[in-house]
């Protein structure tokens, strides 16, 4: 390696060092900070709420993981394997849940369906009950209510995997168990299931890690969680102590989540059994098979997205005048204003780190960058914690400092501003952007950068001049990914947004908190559509492969 080429490259693990430093400082203030209290709070909450927190905590994720396992996968089957009126429409509507935060899909049902919602008042009035005793009806704020809720709300993530999983399979292991005379059910679970457990754990890690960093929807059911205990912690009683240590619980759970995805996809090469596999032949259902089929694939969507954007939509036009409201048009400003700022802020950072990683091959650079990109798995309450006590230390010493040199107090600059909500935003949602642009450079072979280096042009110039043009899709797509899970963003701008700062997200969140749910339909609306851009985009890209029919 020349001396220009070994600067270079010096040069570039510097800018992703100096990058990757502060985003990763978060995960690091919280082991400090739990590990080192000032004020060691772990017997008290031993004694008090961590026992209920646990449980609470522990029979969601259950409850959730094993239905959306049962949804998600089953749902894959049917539409992959299978062939019958509407399934055209069910491969791309099978998504839209995911357009749909699913705290705004708790609050729907909650408000629709409580007691003095609309469908108990007209049960009430049709069937002449006066009061409660009269009739039963499931109470929806329980932990049953928002295991159910959720799960229909991120079955998507397992169906996504799953699906793709199956298109995988060897149709000629499928075939000799057909040949044996194996029912479907004992194909799928015998063959099917067993070469696709890799990609479900996947999407099972992603639809737990979802529920961890839920607090609107679990607070509205009334299910404690370690997450929503957080938030108590900081904001209802002012224990930073304690929500550190909680958080540090939540932080060891999803290091767990991830080691299990991680080893799960490290198995994933099992999938690939033949490098030509022999394409899939979908069975025809025809009469009430084809009915059955059509109306199981239909009922998630249904209660995931249809049902509750239909509500949504009523209630938000019975309410259009919050549109020219003063308190929407900032929370809209705002909404915008922050995911373009982490947008830009996600792209620049994801971009160089990306490069770095490229250029340099280090291993330490690679350790760096996936310490920097953690923070999609952390919940935002955690990162909060992570991004506000060192910005904290930092504004308590520059005051001080500034106090006994200066006789000026310079307050808190950072913590408490949109300094430090832009840093957990980032530190949030950067994976989303480094993950599809390292796919992008992926695909600019090597041999482009060895023609430009060989014809003088430096590592910054062949990124700016070659790369950068080349990656032009795989930024939008980024941006267009960064952009909408931004606006969508609940428990760190709760934790972190400066004081007046309401977003769209924290306006549905505040009106729900007072019981007025269908005045945040309009908010909460404009965070759907939002939502639903990127599942149009992905939806595009998951066409059926050339498959065969019989």
């Amino acid at each position: 390696m020349s001396l220009l080429n070994k600067n270079h490259h010096l040069l570039w693990a510097f800018a992703a060092l100096v990058l990757a430093l502060p985003l990763a400082l978060p995960l690091f203030s919280i082991v400090v900070l739990a590990l080192s209290p000032s004020d060691n709070i772990w017997p008290h909450l031993i004694a008090t709420v961590l026992p209920n927190y646990l449980v609470q905590t522990f029979l969601l994720l259950s409850g959730v993981g094993l239905l959306t396992f049962a949804i998600g996968v089953a749902l894959a089957w049917v539409v992959t394997f299978h062939d019958f009126p509407g399934r055209a429409a069910v491969l791309w509507m099978a998504l839209l849940p995911l357009a749909m935060p699913g705290y705004i899909v708790a609050y729907t049902y909650v408000d629709f369906l409580t007691y003095a919602g609309p469908l108990q008042t007209t049960l009430r009035g049709m069937m002449g009950w006066t009061k409660p005793g009269d009739y039963y009806f499931p109470d929806i704020r329980s932990l049953g209510g928002a295991t159910v809720v959720l799960s229909f709300a991120l079955f998507p993530y397992v169906y996504l995997t799953s699906r793709a999983a199956l298109l995988k399979q060897s149709m000629a292991q499928i075939d000799v168990g057909r040949t044996l005379g194996k029912s479907p059910l004992q194909v799928f679970f015998g063959i099917v299931l067993p070469q696709a457990r890799a990609a479900i754990v996947v999407g099972l890690s992603l639809v737990l890690m979802e529920c961890l960093n839920d607090i609107g929807a679990v607070g509205f059911f009334g299910v404690q969680t370690l997450t929503l205990g957080i938030y108590s912690a900081w904001l209802g009683q002012g224990n930073l102590g304690g929500a550190a240590q909680l958080a540090f619980l939540v932080l060891f759970i999803v290091l767990a989540l991830l080691f299990i995805e991680r080893r799960s996809r490290g198995n994933d090469q099992r999938l690939h059994i033949s490098h030509r596999p022999k394409p899939i032949i979908r069975v025809r259902l025809k009469g009430v098979r084809a009915w059955l089929a059509l109306g199981f694939s239909a009922l998630p969507i249904v209660i995931g997205f249809v049902l509750p954007a239909f509500i949504l939509l009523l209630q938000g036009l019975r309410h259009a005048d919050v549109l020219y409201s003063r308190a929407f048009l900032d929370a809209l400003g705002h909404s915008l204003l922050m995911a373009g700022l982490v947008c830009v802020l996600a792209l620049i950072a994801a971009l160089l780190l990306a490069y770095a990683n490229r250029v340099t091959q280090s291993q330490f650079i690679r350790l760096l960058t996936n310490f920097a990109t953690l923070g999609y798995a952390i919940p935002g309450t955690v990162l909060a914690i992570g991004v506000m006590v060192p910005l904290g230390h930092f504004d308590n010493w520059l005051d001080a400092w500034m106090r006994n040199h200066v006789g000026l107090s310079t307050g808190l600059l950072l913590s408490g501003s949109m300094t430090a909500l832009s840093l957990a935003y980032v530190a949030r949602f950067l994976m989303i952007a480094f993950g599809t642009l390292e796919t992008g450079l992926q695909k600019v072979t090597p041999n482009i950068d060895a023609v430009a280096r060989t014809l003088g042009r430096s590592a910054a110039r062949v990124f700016l001049d070659i790369h950068l043009p080349l990656l032009r899709p795989a930024i939008m797509a980024a941006a267009l990914l960064v952009f909408v899970d931004a606006m969508k963003e609940l428990p760190a701008t709760l934790l972190l947004r400066p004081f007046g700062f309401d977003t769209l997200a924290t306006a549905v969140f505040s009106l729900a908190s007072l019981d007025k749910v269908e005045e945040g339909a309009v908010p909460a609306l404009a965070i759907v559509v939002a939502g639903l851009l990127p599942v149009i985009l992905l939806s595009r890209s998951l066409r059926d492969p050339a498959i065969k029919r019989p």
